[in-house]
């Protein structure tokens, strides 16, 4: 059999393009690869949210290069965000790739490869990609694509477009089919996943796609992210407070605690009101977790905007915090403006919030040991098991049998900033 090789960088809806594009090429008869070598298609599927992100890339592209130019049979694609509407300019720097395709567009790829098997595409239904066998008990679920936001800082609306939510029963029959397959959790995947529906006909939200979603039988959690503050309703707050099945988790970027910074990011809220919706989230939902995103070294930021922020997550405490330092996007309002807090600047300001969540993360964690919380278990990692808690909390700890897929008690012995630790059987070396 022909066999497909994908290397993935970025966020989860990158992850879930890769399953997905995996799954066509099973269905035209290739098998997955552990590695490029050997491999008849090889695949890079990039972000380009980070400069970071497109010099991971770009790395692979030219360690690539000396296996195209041995096998030039090999089928090379490089497809999602770092690929352009006009990809001329990545053709001309890259001539060794055979084919560029924008995010979820992989028709041009998959042409290739069905002739290449042998296979054609009759198999497959154009612009739309198979449901992929869940690897575990989690899977994820992409219910929107596209940003309608337009960020001065962010390249997505101009690399996946405008919003497009997928029908609501559409969805709906995706799900029961994952857990039919041995799924027992979801994550709904969008770049805005609160404003999904808006652009459809009968214009349902996710509070009600949470709703119609919870009432699947075998499904025991659902998560969604990323959230936006300006689109969290009361309505959506209240239906992960209500409905049993999802989880007490929510992932609401902040990006910055300055105004003026805000306002220059067009986020269209201001700290205070950032304030207030997390308060009102922690009020309806007891004992939720909470995750976000923040930018440093974003253009124009003072020391005192910088302290802003600072403030602000040491006000909030919110249990996980995702910080980047700020890289200009080609394309972006923001890039126009002047890049003017220096890399050193960055740098420090970067590892100042790690240090502060650190602090926060170890504080929270510690309320658990103790404590006997119910884990998802989702497989085995360095020989010990590992899940998470409805809150998102990552536990490892070891007990006999095949525990996969199952929800167990775990009661927390010991706890650190990143994870939370259960029982641990010693081996005979260190019993010596």
């Amino acid at each position: 059999m022909p066999r497909y090789y994908i290397w993935t960088v970025g966020c989860q809806m990158n992850v879930s393009d890769s399953e997905r594009l995996g799954a066509a090429l099973e269905q035209l008869g290739y098998e997955p690869a552990d590695r490029p070598d050997g491999s008849d298609v090889v695949v890079l599927n990039t972000c380009s949210v980070r400069r970071a992100a497109e010099d991971k890339a770009i790395n692979q592209l030219h360690l690539l290069k000396g296996l195209k130019q041995r096998r030039p049979e090999m089928t090379l694609a490089l497809v999602g965000c770092m690929v352009p509407k006009d990809a001329s300019a990545l053709a001309k720097e890259f001539p060794f790739v055979d084919v560029f395709c924008r995010p979820q567009q992989f028709d041009p790829l998959l042409a290739i490869a069905g002739e290449k098997a042998g296979s054609g595409e009759g198999c497959l239904e154009p612009g739309r990609l198979p449901v992929p066998m869940p690897k575990g008990p989690t899977a994820f679920v992409p219910i929107s694509h596209g940003c309608n936001k337009v960020c001065s800082f962010c390249v997505i609306p101009y690399r996946r477009g405008v919003e497009v939510s997928r029908p609501l029963p559409e969805l709906v029959e995706e799900v029961r089919a994952l857990v039919q397959r041995g799924a027992r959790e979801v994550t709904l995947l969008g770049q805005n996943v609160d404003s999904y529906g808006s652009d459809l006909p009968d214009r349902p939200d996710l509070a009600d796609l949470l709703t119609a979603l919870n009432a699947i039988d075998g499904l025991e959690r659902i998560r969604f992210l990323t959230s936006h503050p300006r689109d969290m309703t009361d309505k959506l707050i209240q239906a992960v407070a209500e409905l049993p099945k999802v989880c007490e988790h929510i992932n609401l970027p902040v990006q910055s605690g300055d105004d003026e910074i805000l306002r220059s990011m067009r986020r269209g809220y201001t700290a205070d009101e950032y304030r207030a919706l997390v308060g009102r989230i922690r009020e309806a939902i007891p004992g939720v977790s909470m995750a976000t995103d923040i930018i440093v070294g974003y253009p124009g930021e003072s020391e005192r905007a910088f302290q802003n922020t600072y403030d602000l997550l040491a006000e909030l405490a919110i249990d996980v915090v995702h910080v980047a330092a700020y890289s200009p996007r080609p394309g972006t309002l923001a890039a126009r403006l002047e890049d003017d807090v220096p890399p050193s600047e960055k740098k420090a300001r970067l590892h100042a919030i790690e240090r502060l969540q650190e602090q926060i993360s170890a504080a929270y964690n510690a309320r658990y040991v103790g404590q006997t919380v119910d884990v998802l278990v989702e497989g085995k990692k360095a020989g010990r098991w590992t899940g998470r808690t409805r809150t998102n909390k990552l536990v490892f700890w070891d007990q006999p049998g095949d525990l996969t897929g199952q929800i167990v008690p775990v009661t927390i012995e010991r706890s650190g900033a990143w994870s939370l630790q259960g029982p641990q059987t010693l081996s005979l070396a260190v019993l010596a």
